[in-house]
């Protein structure tokens, strides 16, 4: 599955709803709320959720976690804000997806 444009927000809302967290979490957590469809790889994960850091929508801090040294990754102010717009654009870009597919998927079709 392509998730350009939705990575960030999938990782953001991750971590809005389990605070702070290890990158493995993030990924134990969308692979389970997504039944599966979203099984990122760590190549994936780790190198978002750094540039999310970069760029101030996340922090980090060394913890230990079950007895293993981990980054754990918060949201921000930032990161909440922008988790808030772009809930809002996911919103808007999927009941426009749905008033032109439809509410259910269309069979058939080649």
């Amino acid at each position: 599955m392509d998730l350009r444009g939705h990575l960030d927000l999938l990782l953001l809302t991750a971590l809005h709803d389990l605070g702070a967290a290890h990158g493995y979490s993030v990924i134990v957590r969308l692979r389970e709320r997504s039944e599966g469809a979203f099984d990122l790889p760590e190549g994936t994960v780790y190198p978002a959720l750094h540039r999310l850091e970069r760029d101030g929508l996340v922090a980090s801090e060394w913890a230990t976690v079950a007895s293993r040294r981990r980054r754990v990754y918060r949201l921000t102010p930032d990161g909440r804000a922008t988790l808030r717009a772009k809930r809002r654009e996911w919103r808007v870009f999927a009941a426009g997806m749905g008033a032109v597919i439809g509410p259910t998927p269309m069979e058939g079709l080649t």
